[in-house]
């Protein structure tokens, strides 16, 4: 899976989300809710070929990792739900 693939969910200081891309010095989108923009972050990284969505709390803590398309992640999740 290559890093610049991922994509972090981050809380926008104004309000809404960001889509933000590691090392980039702007976001790649903006979108007023959180699920939104995990769906739009899920969108891009489907896209780019899979890799990892990272969200953020309101804290900008790390609270959840979703892998996307033809990423490989080496301890998947049992999904619960």
């Amino acid at each position: 899976m290559a890093e610049e693939n991922n994509r972090h969910v981050v809380p926008n200081p104004d309000g809404g989300w960001d889509i933000v891309k590691p090392n980039a010095d702007r976001a790649s989108a903006h979108l007023p809710t959180q699920g939104e923009a995990i769906d739009r972050a899920r969108d891009i990284v489907t896209n780019l070929g899979g890799g990892e969505v990272r969200i953020h709390n309101r804290q900008g803590e790390i609270r959840d990792t979703d892998t996307v398309g033809g990423g490989h992640d080496p301890n998947p999740p049992r999904d619960r739900k």
